[in-house]
């Protein structure tokens, strides 16, 4: 089976504004889809990216321009300025925990997607803190998982294994940005990519004599 790794932060806009559009291609090209949150602050310093808290105001300004462009294009909800997003990135790691309960979802066979789009969404819509561990197992509640279970999973040793293993993988792949897909060693950098990576997908379906989508 075909396979697509997601490289992302649970933190990042940009994936929320991608994973319905992601799922779409994944499952039209029934390929299999790999969630890999990784650790954002600690591998992007080191293959070239540029956190946003640490850009020029000019370039700050320009990024809420285009959200605000994309949230309009793709009439998707979302706050320019979310009451629980830190723009100091403070306290170190406050996004991590979301990812590992998607990490944990996927391992138990859950639908990973649709948790990771509701975290997503909660964060950066609904105005939630899903850096509390109260939160998240309410948002798994409400898409039919077992919150408890998820949120106890976050920190045990698979997960994290898991975690440091993806954000290995980022590295070494060069991922400098979230959302990042790959597809056969390509990188797709940022959901506005996603055209492309659908484009790559037929084309490898050629090469193996799949039938078209």
């Amino acid at each position: 089976m075909i396979e697509v790794s997601c490289f992302y932060s649970l933190s990042s806009p940009w994936a929320y504004f991608g994973g319905p559009r992601l799922q779409d291609i994944v499952r039209r090209h029934h390929a299999r889809l790999l969630l890999k949150p990784y650790d954002f602050q600690a591998v992007v310093p080191r293959t070239g990216g540029v956190p946003l808290r640490t850009r020029p105001e000019p370039r700050r300004s320009y990024h809420a321009l285009e959200l605000d462009r994309w949230r309009k294009h793709l009439g998707m909800p979302l706050q320019l300025t979310p009451k629980y997003y830190p723009a100091d990135g403070k306290p170190d790691g406050w996004n991590k925990p979301a990812g590992w309960m998607v990490i944990a979802a996927q391992e138990a066979g859950l639908d990973a997607p649709r948790l990771s789009h509701a975290l997503l969404r909660a964060l950066w819509a609904d105005e939630r803190n899903t850096s509390d561990p109260a939160v998240r197992r309410e948002i798994a509640l409400e898409n039919e998982m077992d919150g408890d279970v998820l949120t106890s999973a976050e920190t045990g040793s698979l997960v994290q294994s898991l975690y440091q293993r993806y954000s290995g993988e980022a590295e070494t792949l060069g991922v400098f940005g979230a959302p990042t897909y790959v597809l056969e060693g390509e990188r797709f950098w940022g959901q506005d990519r996603l055209e492309f990576l659908d484009r790559a997908l037929d084309a490898l379906r050629a090469r193996r004599q799949i039938p078209p989508a």
